[in-house]
């Protein structure tokens, strides 16, 4: 594995354009870009630059001129927003991929680092998930327009490798969490929605708090800043189009999961389970062998120290959080 200043020496001559830099991943991949000192970073803000619009992707790539690409931005979020939104999720990520990559090819880019999505595993995915079995059935319904979208990059990237030569690679990263994270009802995943609904209930003092599901389904969780390492990690050594998972390795049933966050939160009210919700996919754990062997990455945050900074983060942030979603 390289030294840090072998690190440095990959990155100090390259422009890093990373869409979705000023995001939740992204913060944390341009914080360790930042370290490695890289030469130049360039962060397309949503506000300047809408990547759905292929017009948008050639001003961008004018503007940065970037030697890699890194592509984080995406429309996402929990059941409820993959439910409420399915047509959104699926051409807003789509045409962003699809034409993103098409045209860092054109535009010379060195290197192009595409983020899939777990949910794009089929539904029944024998566990652990193995990259071989990403095309064996039809992914989970509630995420499938988005999980579907996002895994188009991967044959455009497999496509483009054969006809063209082109270098991009194809990353499947399992739930982040983290601190920084979306606490937003409406459109957050489930470790910051049941950290906000515990600490929501001890202020109000509701002695109940709502959980989707039953409870049974499984789900593996990767902290942000590991997921950011593995990014980063691969850029610099894998050189293949073959997906490569990205997770921890460790299990957990989404009932042990509400738990755990109730006591870290310091919540002792009931939790009610809502089965007129849905599930979601039944078991998610991913086998991480290949990232380790093809590019060193190890997850190192265990799930509950991860959840520990998480719920101290929120504490921390939670006035400022509901003031941003009173006015959004």
């Amino acid at each position: 594995m390289t030294t840090s200043s072998d690190r440095n020496g990959f990155w100090e001559q390259r422009c890093v354009c990373v869409t979705g830099g000023a995001g939740f991943l992204g913060s944390y991949v341009v914080g360790k870009l930042e370290a490695r000192g890289a030469g130049e970073i360039f962060i397309p803000h949503i506000e300047d630059y809408d990547l759905v619009q292929k017009g948008s992707i050639l001003q961008m790539l004018e503007d940065a001129k970037p030697d890699i690409v890194i592509h984080l931005a995406a429309n996402v979020g929990g059941i409820g927003a993959n439910r409420a939104h399915p047509a959104e999720f699926f051409y807003d990520n789509l045409m962003m991929g699809v034409q993103l990559i098409h045209e860092s090819w054109k535009a010379g880019v060195e290197k192009f680092v595409a983020i899939g999505t777990v949910c794009a595993y089929p539904k029944f995915t024998p566990v652990p998930f193995r990259e071989e079995d990403l095309w064996n059935g039809y992914p989970e319904e509630t995420n499938a327009p988005y999980g579907l979208a996002k895994k188009m990059m991967l044959v455009q990237s497999q496509a483009y490798r054969q006809q063209y030569g082109f270098n991009s690679i194809f990353l499947i990263p399992v739930n982040l969490y983290g601190p920084r994270d979306n606490f937003n009802l409406e459109t957050s995943h489930v470790i910051p929605a049941l950290i906000r609904k515990c600490i929501d209930a001890q202020e109000t003092g509701e002695p109940t708090i709502d959980v989707w599901g039953d409870g049974s389904p499984t789900r593996e969780f990767l902290y942000v800043e590991d997921a950011a390492e593995a990014i980063l990690l691969a850029t610099e050594h894998y050189q293949l189009s073959d997906p490569v998972n990205l997770g921890s390795s460790q299990e957990i049933s989404i009932h042990d999961l509400v738990e755990l966050i109730a006591n870290l939160t310091g919540f002792e009210g009931d939790l009610v389970w809502d089965t007129t919700k849905p599930n979601g996919q039944p078991r998610r754990a991913l086998d991480t062998s290949k990232a380790k062997d093809l590019f060193g990455f190890e997850a190192q945050m265990p799930l509950q120290e991860g959840l520990r900074r998480t719920v101290d983060w929120y504490r921390s942030h939670r006035v400022q959080i509901k003031e941003m979603s009173r006015q959004a």
